[in-house]
């Protein structure tokens, strides 16, 4: 069974007397372990589908299972803990709290599963491990670089081992070497056999992953097993070039 499986998924607003389809008729499945891409333009539908996906919003029509549930029939309450228990987020603004350190802000996603001060502690020096940034633990937000800050919000999105990590658009605010370096973590984290899915506009992005979605106008225009097609090379010459720290 897939890990995620969507079956004829939509999702439709009404703006008065119009009818707007965000999602159309969207079947999709996603194995444990994938590294995928979804990819499309501004309102081409993706970030809709990654709140689905990610349990934060539930389709107008159509099902939607995640680790064997089904989200449409669970409650808020059942939501709310699978979004903390099984689902990592990592988005472009990193989302961190200035007032806290950076292991506190890791340690943030374990409060709510009530885990012990000590074991959420011993996590989360594991998670920034992972990411290389345990020197950094110490530090608020303000005094680490973009990159470093996204580390920081990647090692919350796994701290506790979720089932699946969306990153939206997780290299926008950051620049090309830089960002190539947060690229290659996803790799490597994905090698390490997590589940990853990378939302983007941007093709060089999209084609790090050995699997691409392309959707448009709501609908999936295009998916593209990049490894069976030959075409996943690896990174471009810009993109393999060593990286500059982050």
């Amino acid at each position: 069974m897939p890990l995620v499986e969507l079956r004829s998924v939509s999702k439709v607003y009404h703006l008065g007397d119009e009818e707007i389809r965000a999602l159309d008729n969207v079947t999709l499945d996603i194995a444990e372990g994938e590294f995928i891409s979804i990819i499309g333009p501004s309102g081409s539908g993706k970030s809709t589908l990654m709140h689905i996906l990610g349990c934060l919003d539930t389709p107008s029509h159509g099902t939607v299972r995640l680790d064997g549930v089904m989200i449409q029939d669970a409650s808020a309450r059942q939501l709310a803990s699978m979004r903390n228990r099984k689902i990592g987020f990592v988005f472009q603004f990193f989302n961190l709290l200035p007032k806290l350190n950076v292991l506190q802000n890791v340690e943030l996603p374990m409060i709510y599963s009530g885990i012990s001060a000590k074991e959420r502690k011993q996590r989360a020096m594991t998670a920034l491990e992972a990411v290389d940034l345990a020197n950094r633990a110490r530090h608020r937000p303000s005094q680490l670089s973009g990159g470093q800050q996204q580390r920081a919000a990647i090692a919350r999105a796994l701290v506790n081992d979720p089932r699946i990590v969306f990153a939206d658009e997780p290299t926008g605010n950051l620049d090309s070497h830089t960002g190539d370096a947060i690229l290659q973590l996803f790799r490597k984290l994905s090698q390490q056999g997590r589940t990853i899915v990378l939302v983007t506009h941007d093709p060089e992005i999209a084609a790090v992953t050995p699997r691409r979605i392309e959707i448009r106008d709501g609908k999936i225009a295009e998916k593209i097993d990049l490894a069976l097609a030959g075409l996943n090379r690896p990174m471009a010459a810009k993109e393999t070039r060593e990286p500059k720290p982050v």
